[in-house]
Order: structure tokens, then C-alpha cells, then sequence
């Protein structure tokens, strides 16, 4: 299992995946707007997605929760 985080504080630009969706190791999950660049987030390994913590258009800070992936 693992918890994605964000890797800085930001808005959630665009969710790829949902809960229940396949992802291969480094597959990118969202995108992030920190800025106004687009920063990818990727799965760290292959898996399951279990669930999403956040929605498009969301802020986050560094370090919150984005996604569990098993």
C-alpha cells in the first residue's frame, strides 16, 4: 500500500484516475498546479487505485493526502 502526497502546496488541476482503476508504476494519477506550472504526480508502483482524497480544483498543502494506491 501506499499514501501519495503532495509534493508541494498547490491546486489539483485535473484527476486521471478513479478509485478502482488499474495504474502501472509510474503512471501519472493528476496534475497539480503549483505556480502556474502543471507538476505531474505518479503512482510510486503498480496496483489498484483504493481511493482519491481530493477533486479538481481543490487546494492542498505540502504534504496532504492525495491518493492510497494498494
Amino acid at each position: 500500500m501506499a499514501e501519495i502526497r503532495a509534493p508541494m502546496s498547490g491546486n489539483i488541476w485535473k484527476v486521471l484516475v478513479k478509485a478502482g482503476d488499474q495504474v502501472q508504476a509510474d503512471d501519472e494519477i493528476l496534475f497539480m498546479e503549483v505556480m502556474k506550472m502543471e507538476v505531474p504526480v505518479t503512482a510510486p508502483h503498480g496496483g489498484v487505485v483504493k481511493s482519491l482524497a481530493v477533486r479538481e480544483e481543490e487546494t492542498v498543502e505540502a504534504e496532504a493526502l492525495l491518493a492510497i494506491i494498494e
